[in-house]
């Protein structure tokens, strides 16, 4: 009897352990092993993650044209998911200052370059430098006399200055004599224009004779002072063309202060705010717009292009306008104009 109660009382004080690893958790089966569609998680591309910076040189950093480029810029490069270093000269005469700056870009290893060029020749070094080291450059509104470069983004300057000399010309009545504001002798887009125009010119066959040609150096009130020379030196001058905003806008304000306005007639380059002021009032007669923030905007993006090692396009042709008081509310207009 004895022994059975022993027994018994053995069993009693088991049976709360046996009921704890009766209720406790079953570990859980190994995991599965990966089917063999499943793939690893890419890697963040470090070209895709704002790495990438781009730095972008203007030729100056003062005129409303080279705002609007950077507009574009910044543009271009929000959606490739870069980011732009925005750093130039205070005058676009200032080539040493410009070589510097994209030599410390080339030294600090930017992902790219985008820069206009003061002067055609000589950056080319600095540009060759520049690529030896690695870092892509692209060429916009002014280029280059090199034909390595690997784009050139920008307006066709010579044929867009033959469109506003061809509309100068027209209302001259088609003869008489012209006077000609390029800005810096040996920027390319200053040379192009200048040839355009005189291009004009020479199609009529001696009927319109250019009497001067003085350079702006990009100041209006260089170009003001030139403009002045002019009237004073050949009273009889019919038309100015004037090859971009600070020659429109000196040159307007030179013809307004001589009493002349209206009958010098002045067409010239850009659409600065200052410059359709002059339009609307009747100075000015006729602007060549360009597009400078698509220059910007495709300059970046061919950049990027050289970047990840996709196509870069030779030459990208902005286009122009020619603009007068008859078109300037049109939505072709008003989508170039510099706000």
């Amino acid at each position: 009897m004895l022994r059975t109660c022993l027994r018994s009382a053995k069993y009693l004080v088991l049976l709360p352990w046996l009921l704890i690893a009766a209720c406790a958790p079953k570990p859980a089966p190994d995991a599965a092993p990966p089917t063999p569609s499943a793939k690893p998680e890419a890697k963040a591309d470090a070209k895709a993650t704002g790495d990438i910076k781009i730095a972008v040189v203007p030729k100056a950093v003062t005129h409303q044209f080279w705002t609007t480029v950077k507009a574009g810029a910044e543009a271009a490069a929000k959606e490739g998911g870069a980011s732009i270093i925005w750093k130039g000269p205070d005058k676009e005469t200032d080539v040493s200052g410009q070589r510097a700056i994209i030599e410390d870009f080339v030294t600090n290893k930017v992902s790219a370059i985008v820069m206009a060029a003061c002067d055609a020749k000589a950056l080319v070094p600095t540009i060759e430098k520049a690529e030896a080291a690695g870092v892509p450059v692209i060429t916009i509104d002014s280029g280059v006399d090199w034909d390595k470069v690997r784009s050139l983004v920008a307006t066709d300057n010579v044929a867009g200055a033959k469109q506003g000399g061809e509309k100068l010309i027209e209302l001259m009545g088609g003869s008489g004599e012209v006077g000609c504001i390029p800005f810096v002798k040996g920027a390319a887009s200053s040379e192009d224009r200048e040839k355009g125009f005189k291009q004009a010119v020479e199609a009529t066959g001696g009927k319109v004779k250019v009497v001067s040609t003085l350079y702006s150096d990009s100041k209006i009130e260089t170009a003001a002072k030139v403009t002045d020379d002019m009237l004073t030196a050949s009273p009889g001058i019919k038309g100015i063309f004037a090859a971009n905003e600070p020659g429109v806008v000196g040159a307007a304000q030179a013809v307004k202060a001589a009493g002349k306005a209206g009958k010098v007639i002045i067409v010239g380059f850009d659409g600065a705010p200052a410059e359709v002021e002059q339009l609307k009032a009747g100075v000015v007669s006729a602007l060549v717009l360009q597009d400078p923030f698509k220059m910007g905007l495709e300059g970046v993006k061919q950049a990027l292009a050289a970047i990840k090692g996709g196509t870069v396009e030779k030459r990208v042709d902005t286009g122009v306008f020619i603009m007068t008081k008859d078109n300037i509310n049109t939505p072709e207009a008003q989508k170039l104009l510099m706000k």
